[in-house]
């Protein structure tokens, strides 16, 4: 496959790890194993039972695992066409996955401060309206 394409790939297949890892990690859908796996993660009495569950808390953590996934359906290979391909491309399809999540909580948190700034702004004028009809 022909360096162009496989840059291609990386954009489009980092784009469902993503939303994988995004959604499970901090939508309110998944809250409740989410807070399950949170609970588990800071009591649990072993080590490696705390570690497992944190892998489902962190995006960037779970992005790896939903990356690996992703690889072995599609066999996607980036640069070379053995092992070391498979590696390169699920270092580099996590670190896009985690640069798109990065841009999609700026974005969210942007669109909630206009929210906020947007019902300040309504409850004024509703505020002077009613100090108007006064």
């Amino acid at each position: 496959m022909p360096l162009s394409l496989q840059i291609v790939w990386l954009f489009i297949l980092a784009l469902p790890v993503a939303s994988v890892s995004w959604t499970f990690t901090h939508e309110e859908i998944l809250r409740e194993p989410r807070e399950y796996c949170r609970r588990q993660s800071e009591r649990a009495s072993r080590y490696i039972v705390r570690k497992c569950f944190y892998i489902f808390t962190c995006e960037y953590c779970f992005s790896h695992y939903i990356a690996l996934i992703f690889l072995a359906i599609t066999g996607y290979k980036l640069l070379y066409v053995d092992w070391r391909g498979y590696l390169i491309s699920w270092l580099a399809l996590v670190w896009v996955a985690n640069f798109y999540m990065g841009l999609f909580g700026h974005l969210r948190l942007d669109i909630r401060k206009e929210r906020v700034e947007i019902e300040e702004i309504e409850k004024d004028v509703d505020e002077n309206k009613q100090a108007l009809r006064k």
